[in-house]
């Protein structure tokens, strides 16, 4: 079954908290324009602080599924006949703590679901130039997608966003 995956992923330290960094970070879509149309395609844009938040983009056709990192999310995904199942791993070094999560989601052929978490990066730095906050959105869909399909409203949303201090 195909899945289309686009992840969105802002990072920033303590001095886009306030003033213009936070209007510019606050401005960063939620979902972005597919490439072309996909059966099957993982599509990353990654937005920096360090890059005044211009998304960077990159696609691949490796499998969507991925391992949690230390600062980034992970991917767990079921497949069956009558969907796939979508779970988002959390990364392993991100505060706040996250007692109770949302169970796994099932997404039927044509449904997506956009899932969105943050965190705060404690302890020493991951590495060199990252930054201290993070929060990746994951838009995912069943079945071929069409460029345009992440700028409207899921079928499903998660929204795990915590307060950052």
């Amino acid at each position: 079954m195909d899945v289309v995956t686009q992840w969105v992923t802002t990072e920033w330290t303590r001095r886009s908290r306030g003033g213009p960094g936070a209007a510019l970070r606050s401005a960063v879509p939620q979902g972005f324009r597919l490439p072309a149309r996909w059966r099957s395609v993982v599509h990353e844009v990654m937005i920096t602080e360090r890059n005044d938040f211009r998304p960077i983009e990159s696609i691949g056709a490796e499998p969507p599924e991925r391992e949690p990192g230390l600062a980034r999310s992970g991917l767990r995904l079921v497949r069956a006949d009558k969907g796939v199942r979508v779970e988002l791993l959390p990364a392993r070094l991100g505060d706040p703590s996250r007692g109770r999560r949302p169970s796994a989601v099932w997404l039927a052929p044509g449904e997506w679901l956009r899932w969105q978490v943050n965190y705060r990066m404690s302890g020493q730095r991951i590495d060199v130039g990252r930054g201290e906050y993070r929060q990746d959105t994951l838009n995912i869909a069943v079945g071929p997608a069409d460029p345009e399909l992440f700028f409207g409203e899921p079928t499903r949303h998660i929204d795990e966003r915590g307060l950052l201090r």
